[in-house]
């Protein structure tokens, strides 16, 4: 799933250790979630919105994967 946290921490003037802080997680995890090798929780996926003052489908871009039926 792609997100724009990378985008949006930048936005905000956040260092990946700021954003960290925030949301009560380590670096490492931020890193992993703005490369997309990561998902996070309901939970976490919250948090980052409200960090950002957006929507959860505004951080992260979800999209359906097609079915061969």
């Amino acid at each position: 799933m792609e997100n724009r946290i990378k985008e949006l921490r930048a936005a905000h003037h956040l260092t990946q250790d700021e954003l960290a802080d925030r949301l009560d997680v380590s670096r490492q995890t931020i890193i992993s979630l703005e490369k997309g090798r990561y998902n996070p929780s309901i939970m976490l996926a919250y948090k980052i919105s409200r960090v950002f003052h957006c929507t959860i489908e505004e951080v992260f871009l979800f999209e359906e994967e097609e079915t061969n039926e």
